[in-house]
C-alpha cells in the first residue's frame, strides 16, 4: 500500500531494515468470520504494525473496525469482534511507508456503488498508482485517502461493465506494479494477484470455506487447509449462492508471463514458518546461511546470529562451517516503538533497547556475526561496537543476502539510494571499517538463487524479482519517470489517528 507522500523516510538507526508494508486476509461464508480474520491478522502482523482493519458483511450491510496500533491490542477484544457481524470478512494489516499515519488510511477501503457496497484491501504498490490518480482527479474526481488502494475503487466506479466482478477485473487491468489484492462485496469474495506474482497470495479452506491470505501462516493459525498459491495474474471470484453454497470462479485477464516472486519475502519479510512459492521460508534462509560459509569462509570461535532474522542463516553458516552457534546476543521482545520515538536520550541507547549481549558466548572470542540482510549499516555499526563491548577477540560480519543498490517501487519500504550502504563505500573493506568489523562479506546473487531455487539467476530471464541488488526491474515505472517530469503537486491533509 503505497501513501503519495514525499518518499525521504527518515530512518531510525534502530529501524535499519526494510519493510513489507501490508498482510492481507479474506474469508467468506463462515459463522465465525471476524474471529477467524482478526486471528490471520495476528498471524500476519509482522508485515504491518502500525494499524488493522476488518470489514464485513451480514447480508443485509457492512460494518468495519479500523484502530491503529496492533492487531492484539483491539481486536482480541470481544465487544469490538461482536461490531464486525457476518459470514464474510476481510481484513488488512499495515506498515506506513511515511510519518502520515491517519485511519483514513486503514484498508480494508469501502465504497458504495451501483451495484452495493465493495471493500478493497491491498498488500504492495502500483507503479502507476499516482499517474492515474492525477488522471481521475483531473476528471473532476475527489479522494479522500492518500492510499493508491482508493484508485482502484475508482476505476471500478466509472467500469462500463455490468458485474462487480467484471469491474473489479476491468479496474486491476489498468494497474502496474506488484500487489496482492482481495475485495469484499454483498456475495463476493474476491483475489487477485499481479501479473508477475511479485507479492505472495495464498488460497486455503476451512470447513469447506474459501481463505486468502497472504502467507500459509495465517492458514495455520486457524487450522485451515493450504489450497494452492493464487497464480499471478489470477482473479479468483468466490461468490455465495441462494442456496448457501459457494461456487469458486478462476480468470486471467493478464497476458501470462513466468511468476517472479519477490526475493526479500525469503530474505526477511516472510515468517519462518511460511510456504512461499512453494518453498518453506526457513530452509530457504538456513540454505542461505550454508551458501554464505562456502562463499565466505573464515576461522572463528563462535557464529552468533543477529536476531530474529539472522538466526536461520546463521545456523546454516554453522552446520556448513562447523563452527559452533550460540545465542550471543538476546532480543527484548517487548520494546515498542514508543521507547523510540520520544526524546534522543532515550534515542541514543539505540540497538541496546532490543539487543543485549551474552558476555558468557562473546568474551575473548572470534565472533563470526550473521545478518540477513544490511541496508543503511547504522545498526550493524552499534551491534559490532556491543559484541566488542561484551569482550570479543575478532568481530566478523556475514550477510546472508546481496548489497542493497537500489530502491524499491513494488510495496517495501527503502531509503533514497544515496542511503544505502552499498552506494556510501567502494568495497566491503571499506563498509567493515564504516561498521568497525574486522571483515564483512555479502553472499552473492547467484548464492541466494540457488538457496531458494536451486539454480543460479538467469541474466536474461530472472526467476525471481531482485531489482533492489541488481536494478533490473520487472516492470515499467510510470510514477517514478512522471515525477521526474512534472514533480509532485499533491497536496497533504494532516489527519489525528
Amino acid at each position: 500500500m503505497n501513501h503519495f507522500i514525499p518518499t525521504d523516510v527518515v530512518y531510525g538507526a534502530e529501524d535499519d531494515k526494510f519493510h513489507e508494508e501490508c498482510g492481507v486476509f479474506g474469508i467468506l461464508g463462515h459463522s465465525d468470520a471476524s474471529t477467524l480474520t482478526a486471528l490471520g491478522l495476528h498471524a500476519l502482523q509482522h508485515r504491518g504494525q502500525e494499524a488493522a482493519g476488518i470489514v464485513s458483511f451480514d447480508g443485509r450491510q457492512f460494518y468495519t473496525e479500523k484502530h491503529m496500533g496492533l492487531v492484539g491490542d483491539h481486536y482480541t477484544n470481544p465487544v469490538t469482534i461482536a461490531k464486525l457481524p457476518g459470514s464474510m470478512s476481510i481484513g488488512h494489516t499495515r506498515y506506513s511507508t511515511t510519518g502520515e499515519v491517519a485511519l483514513r488510511n486503514v484498508q480494508p477501503l469501502f465504497a458504495e456503488l451501483e451495484e452495493g457496497g465493495i471493500a478493497i484491501a491491498h498488500n504492495g504498490n502500483f507503479t502507476n498508482g499516482l499517474t492515474l490518480r492525477r488522471q481521475i482527479i483531473a476528471t473532476g474526481a475527489i479522494c479522500q485517502s492518500t492510499s493508491d488502494t482508493e484508485v482502484v475503487l475508482h476505476l471500478i466506479a466509472r467500469s462500463r461493465h455490468s458485474s462487480t466482478a467484471d469491474r473489479f477485473i476491468d479496474a486491476i487491468r489498468q494497474m502496474e506494479g506488484g500487489y496482492a489484492m482481495i475485495a469484499l462485496t454483498r456475495t463476493k469474495l474476491i483475489a487477485a494477484r499481479d501479473p508477475i506474482g511479485i507479492r505472495p497470495l495464498v488460497m486455503g479452506e476451512l470447513d469447506g470455506k474459501p481463505i486468502f491470505a497472504s502467507e500459509t501462516c495465517a492458514l495455520d493459525i486457524i487450522g485451515a487447509k493450504f489450497i494452492r498459491d493464487v497464480k499471478n495474474g489470477e482473479v479468483v471470484i468466490c461468490e455465495i449462492q441462494p442456496d448457501g453454497s459457494i461456487n469458486i470462479e478462476s480468470r486471467m485477464p493478464a497476458r501470462p508471463q513466468p511468476e517472479r516472486l519477490c526475493l526479500f519475502e525469503y530474505v526477511y519479510f516472510a515468517r519462518p514458518d511460511s510456504v512461499v512459492g512453494g518453498r518453506n521460508v526457513y530452509t530457504t534462509r538456513k540454505n542461505a546461511g550454508m551458501n554464505l560459509a562456502i562463499e565466505a569462509p573464515l576461522e572463528g570461535d563462535v557464529v552468533v546470529p543477529v536476531p530474529d532474522g539472522g538466526t536461520p542463516a546463521a545456523l546454516g553458516y554453522a552446520q556448513q562451517s562447523g563452527i559452533p552457534f550460540e545465542y550471543g546476543i538476546i532480543r527484548n521482545h517487548y520494546v515498542g516503538r514508543t521507547f523510540i520515538e520520544p526524546t534522543q536520550q532515550i534515542r541514543a541507547f539505540g540497538v541496546k533497547l532490543k539487543h543485549s549481549a551474552n558476555r558468557a558466548m562473546i568474551e575473548g572470542k572470534r565472533v563470526i556475526l550473521v545478518d540477513d540482510s544490511i541496508v543503511r549499516g547504522t545498526t550493524s555499526l552499534k551491534i559490532v561496537q556491543m559484541i566488542r563491548d561484551a569482550g570479543a577477540k575478532e568481530v566478523h560480519v556475514r550477510v546472508a543476502s546481496p548489497m542493497i543498490f537500489h530502491p524499491d517501487f513494488y510495496g517495501i519500504d527503502t531509503p533514497d539510494r544515496d542511503k544505502l550502504l552499498a552506494n556510501q563505500y567502494a568495497d566491503e573493506a571499506a563498509m567493515a571499517k564504516y561498521i568497525g568489523a574486522d571483515s564483512l562479506a555479502f553472499l552473492s546473487i547467484d548464492g541466494l538463487y540457488k538457496a531458494v531455487g536451486g539454480e543460479a539467476r538467469d541474466p536474461a530471464n530472472p526467476q525471481f524479482t531482485d531489482h533492489y541488488f541488481t536494478g533490473d526491474y520487472p516492470t515499467r515505472l510510470l510514477d517514478k519517470e512522471g515525477e521526474k517530469m512534472v514533480g509532485r503537486k499533491e497536496s497533504m491533509l494532516a489527519a489525528n489517528g
